[in-house]
């Protein structure tokens, strides 16, 4: 089924190759608004500009990483809201503890297949499509 109804998606990674990849997953699932950005600081500029249906956003990155971006994101009224799934590697997977006590919806290790992720959207965000009325 395909997310085109959804407002955009906002990901957030320091690998560009990571961000085309997800976004290749992304564009697999239906989802076609997809805005990328590569920290935190970014990421919160581009939040403050536009409503995004979800944040899927990676952990480690500079100057502000994933988890800083995911307390801004909480404390914020106009932000707290969002969808915010984490994603990092096996290795660094410790700070999922800390992602969940911050608010985080839902945590990824990369890599994951386009079944984990479609698994998890729907787990965060539901399986219905906004531009359908009630």
């Amino acid at each position: 089924m395909p997310y085109s109804g959804f407002p955009p998606v906002l990901l957030v990674d320091d690998v560009p190759m990571i961000i085309e990849v997800v976004r290749a997953v992304l564009d697999q699932l239906g989802f076609r608004d997809i805005d990328a950005a590569a920290d935190g600081t970014a990421a919160l500029q581009l939040l403050r500009q536009r409503r995004y249906c979800l944040v899927l956003s990676d952990w480690n990155m500079l100057p502000m990483t994933g988890y800083e971006l995911l307390r801004h994101v909480r404390t914020d009224p106009a932000l707290r809201e969002t969808p915010f799934v984490m994603m990092t590697t096996q290795a660094q997977a410790d700070c999922f503890p800390a992602a969940r006590r911050a608010g985080v919806n839902a945590c990824l290790i990369k890599p994951f297949t386009p079944s984990k992720l479609r698994e998890t959207i729907i787990a965060v965000c539901g399986n219905t499509r906004p531009d359908r009325t009630a």
